[in-house]
């Protein structure tokens, strides 16, 4: 069953989770998308990327929707036509969609050497001492994906990685820490939840209570 699972994050959060073990042509059949879907989907050119496209569509069916009911607004952020919050994210063979009382941003990431790479260029790597090799690698796409996910929530031009989202310290074994978004003379606190799927890093940011 190419859905894998579907989690509580918390009482008013879920997460489902699509391995894509389908064609293209399985996928596309077994979805009805809009017409402006249709001419997003033409328009890629990776067929990874359209079998996500097409995995997102499928979880939305799982809980309850369709393509018909989720809208893109001008910045790009997707909302679903009830009121209901959602974030979506797709790398390889995962799809993955959040749905929420809360605003949330959510991030997939497959686990590859070149994130920890970069990990100089988006993060502090004084919290990757006194790691394993695997756990470096492990921590630094978390944090890619804690940065990412308060991105998906805000969404302003001008918010550097680097220089504006800041991961207090935490370890990998609690599987959440918080962070802050210091960012046009203001500090917003998030709470983040991560795990690992396979292969792959999720994470998700709440606004803090």
């Amino acid at each position: 069953m190419p859905l894998l699972k579907i989690i509580a994050l918390n009482d008013y959060t879920q997460l489902f989770v699509w391995k894509i073990t389908e064609t293209f042509d399985e996928l596309f059949r077994s979805v009805a998308l809009k017409d402006v879907s249709l001419a997003r989907l033409e328009g890629m050119k990776a067929e990874s990327h359209q079998k996500g496209f097409l995995g997102v569509r499928r979880l939305l069916m799982e809980a309850g929707y369709t393509d018909f009911d989720l809208y893109y607004d001008e910045f790009g952020k997707p909302h679903l036509r009830d009121g209901k919050h959602i974030s979506i994210s797709h790398s390889n063979d995962f799809s993955v969609i959040v749905l929420s009382a809360v605003n949330i941003g959510a991030d997939l990431e497959i686990l590859k050497e070149k994130t920890l790479k970069l990990a100089p260029r988006f993060m502090d790597i004084s919290h990757l001492k006194n790691l394993n090799k695997e756990d470096e690698l492990f921590k630094a796409t978390v944090v890619w994906g804690i940065k990412e996910s308060v991105f998906k929530i805000k969404n302003e031009v001008g918010i550097s990685f680097k220089d504006h989202i800041f991961e207090n310290d935490f370890n990998l074994v609690d599987r959440k820490c918080t962070v802050e978004l210091r960012f046009s003379n203001k500090t917003e606190c998030f709470d983040i939840v991560f795990d690992r799927i396979e292969n792959y890093v999720f994470v998700c940011a709440f606004n803090s209570k």
